[in-house]
């Protein structure tokens, strides 16, 4: 049996790492803090994935890899390349942002969210996904993955006192205890047919696989995919969506619509594109119907949301980031069937991003909002012009970056993106699709981004910003306009280095 090389670079894996100490030395302190001073907390937090983010930069210049088997450096179970770097660029810097929302949030909830606790489960979780994109074999990628999820159950049900938060909590946690079942058998069928678990040797033993292993092998894969599927809010293992945002604490929503998402489709490039290339014939069919499936029903149910003038703008959100993940799932269902495949993944890398800054920046724009309307609806946004002119500006810009219209320019450059790597893959029906579901799409977000200029009804209600607001909102607003001055630099830094 190969043994592991004892030597770690701890430079490759400093990024997970601070942001597991950060969250140890949380815990530790929350023992020692008074209750007047736990807004300490947040900020050490935030200085943590601050660092965190920061310590991608020197990883940038060379590939590296540490845990590798001896006498084999191309065998690792941790690599920082350059799709690694991206991906935890995006998390950590999601979590970042996420965190800012999360500052004023527990000052205005009060008791009812204690800080300790939330700051250490929610760092937790942060580490977790961080480490998944750089995972390499499959025990790592699993322990990730659950390492990532398994504090944001307890995240969603924290409030206390709140019965909504509860049971949202108590379905989260069921539905993804059950794909992560199911998940964990696909990887040990995996594993039982190639006798390894790195994510290469997997990929050059399963090539030789035939007989009944190779039965066993194909249940494996499905099995596999519909367990990151649901961890990508894929249709039809969607359903615990919208009421676990609508329950949880909307920093925690915002999170979960963007680090919680990210996660899944690293995941599933991970599994598909670099273990079981030689299997695109059955994963690659099996994604692109997902992605059809999966921009429909989100899309058509969050245009089912205007039934009602009192419907949630979170629960809004919720069915965007539904039809939105269809549209993330189309490059990597093209990469069974591209030559470039990783031109594919990496469409998928930059709508990832765009999606990622411009959806924090609408959830930071409704925690704003939420402060004075607890319900917050989406009639509570009509006439936000009058009152925050700025704020309403921004909100229909991250609105028309989701719908792919100018000036969102970022977004209309992500779906053309997404677009083509389905045509150049030979996937016209599911570029199609797309089109369709761009088009429905359209109606809610331009309905929610007029209303934003309508005449208020009664009195303009005065948003107070706070600084941790003020700073979230600043932050995605700069590097969505950024993005749309000059968008062909996200395509040039997500640029995969998988292959």
């Amino acid at each position: 049996m190969s043994s592991l090389v004892q030597s770690v670079d701890w430079l490759a894996i400093a990024p997970p790492t601070i942001a597991a100490v950060a969250a140890l030395v949380v815990l530790v302190a929350d023992l020692f803090v008074s209750e007047a001073r736990k807004p300490l907390l947040g900020r050490l937090s935030v200085a943590g994935l601050a660092v965190a983010t920061l310590m991608l930069l020197p990883l940038l210049d060379a590939d590296r890899s540490t845990f590798c088997l001896v006498g084999d450096e191309g065998v690792c179970s941790y690599t920082a390349d350059r799709f690694t770097l991206v991906i935890q660029f995006l998390v950590l810097g999601g979590a970042l942002l996420a965190a800012l929302l999360s500052v004023t949030a527990l000052k205005d909830e009060g008791k009812r969210l204690p800080e300790g606790e939330y700051w250490f489960l929610f760092l937790s979780s942060a580490a977790g996904a961080a480490l998944l994109p750089a995972s390499r074999d499959l025990a790592t990628l699993v322990v990730a993955l659950e390492v990532a999820s398994l504090p944001a159950f307890a995240l969603v049900g924290l409030r206390h006192g709140d019965r909504k938060s509860s049971e949202a909590a108590l379905k989260f946690f069921l539905s993804s205890v059950t794909a992560t079942a199911v998940s964990l058998l696909g990887v040990s069928f995996v594993y039982a047919a190639t006798g390894t678990l790195h994510l290469t040797l997997v990929a050059e033993r399963v090539q030789h696989v035939d007989g009944q292993l190779h039965t066993l092998t194909q249940t494996g894969v499905v099995l596999t995919l519909v367990g990151f599927a649901f961890k990508s809010a894929a249709a039809p293992f969607h359903f615990w969506v919208p009421d676990t945002y609508v329950g949880a604490p909307l920093p925690v929503a915002a999170y979960l619509s963007v680090i919680g998402k990210v996660v899944g489709f690293s995941g599933l490039v991970l599994v598909t594109v670099v273990a079981l290339p030689s299997y695109a014939d059955v994963w690659g069919p099996a994604l692109a119907a997902l992605a059809a499936l999966t921009m429909t029903v989100g899309n058509v149910g969050a245009l089912g949301q205007q039934a009602t003038r009192a419907y949630s703008a979170v629960r809004l959100l919720a069915w965007s980031s539904v039809g939105q993940a269809g549209y993330l799932l189309v490059p990597i269902a093209a990469a069974a069937y591209s030559r470039d495949a990783e031109g594919s993944i990496g469409s998928t890398v930059a709508y990832a991003l765009m999606y990622g800054a411009v959806n924090l920046g609408a959830f930071a724009v409704a925690a704003l909002v939420g402060r004075a309307h607890r319900l917050n609806r989406v009639a509570d946004y009509r006439g936000l012009y009058a009152s925050n002119p700025l704020t309403a500006l921004l909100l229909g810009f991250f609105l028309l970056c989701l719908a792919g219209l100018p000036p969102g320019v970022i977004g209309l450059f992500a779906k053309v993106t997404v677009f083509s790597a389905a045509v150049d893959a030979g996937l016209g029906w599911l570029a199609v699709v797309m089109a369709v579901n761009v088009v429905i799409a359209l109606v809610y977000y331009l309905r929610w981004t007029a209303l934003l200029f309508r005449a208020p009804e009664g009195e303009p209600v005065k948003h107070r910003l706070t600084v941790p607001l003020t700073a979230a909102l600043a932050l995605t607003g700069v590097l969505g306009i950024a993005l749309s001055g000059a968008p062909q630099l996200v395509l040039r830094f997500t640029g995969t280095g998988l292959f």
